[in-house]
């Protein structure tokens, strides 16, 4: 049987709560789908948002990222699909916040979800229904066990970055700890990209840290700014996208527009590759 490539990995993270990070794993992966790719979003948070705004109803998630990191079920079994024709999610439930405890005796604990992936990579090569071109991933907002899991198995790190005051603080952190991932457990991990979320263009502050981010991380930054927005916000509660919810809103053009940037440059990887 042909062989089939490799999706790439993405993983959402920022240790930072309240930064569009979930709304954009959400978004993202329907616009990459609207466009033609194949999309898995893995929902690695324990309070499930990228499922529920997905419209994955909680009691309807038999398997989930809980099970699959205890090996209890492949990832294959784990993933539903989604409204979204091209998207599928694997969703998470509470128990998530356990699983720290469960698998701390572990050595190999932090490849548990690499393990899973490559699991899943071999079963796409017997079933093709099963192919992804993107897999993207929601972390917690921590950096935790559960986001180590993700970026030891990822290509790399797409980070949502408020335009607020704070907006740079944390983000040498994150680095830090993607630099310490990168040289101690996975070599290839780089950073993708930071989308600058909730942008007001009214407000003069934000439109500083758009300029000193620019000025900090150079080309690292996607020139897609996503704007505060009311119906990115009123979506979730409706457990659509987006993009689904109302197509021709701001919000909606700005994911769709980053979702072209991200395959431009991926392309230009493969180039330089």
């Amino acid at each position: 049987m042909t062989d089939v490539p490799h999706p790439r990995i993405l993983v959402l993270a920022n240790q930072k709560g309240g930064v569009g990070k979930t709304t954009t794993a959400i978004n993202l992966g329907t616009a990459l789908a609207a466009v033609g790719e194949s999309v898995l979003v893995i929902d690695l948070d324990p309070q499930g948002n990228a499922s529920t705004g997905l419209g994955v109803d909680r009691k309807s998630r038999r398997i989930s990222t809980y099970d699959v990191l205890l090996a209890e079920s492949s990832l294959a079994e784990a993933i539903v699909a989604t409204a979204v024709p091209r998207l599928s999610i694997a969703p998470s439930t509470l128990d998530l916040l356990g699983v720290e405890l469960e698998i701390a005796s572990d050595k190999e604990r932090a490849f548990r979800l690499k393990r899973a992936v490559a699991e899943l990579f071999a079963a796409e090569r017997h079933d093709h229904a099963l192919t992804f071109s993107y897999i993207l991933i929601d972390c917690p907002p921590s950096l935790n066990l559960l986001t180590i899991n993700a970026l030891a198995c990822a290509d790399a790190v797409v980070v949502p970055l408020q335009c607020e005051f704070f907006a740079l603080e944390g983000l040498s952190q994150l680095l830090s700890t993607v630099d310490q991932v990168k040289r101690s457990l996975n070599p290839r991990l780089s950073i993708h990209g930071i989308v600058l979320t909730m942008f007001d263009p009214r407000n003069n502050l934000a439109t500083q840290v758009v300029a000193d981010v620019r000025r900090f991380m150079g080309d690292k930054v996607y020139e897609t700014v996503i704007p505060r927005n009311v119906r990115v916000s009123e979506a979730p509660s409706h457990g659509k996208p987006v993009l689904l919810y109302d197509l021709k809103c701001s919000g909606s053009q700005a994911y769709l527009k980053l979702a072209t940037e991200v395959i431009q440059r991926e392309k230009q990887l493969r180039t330089a590759a």
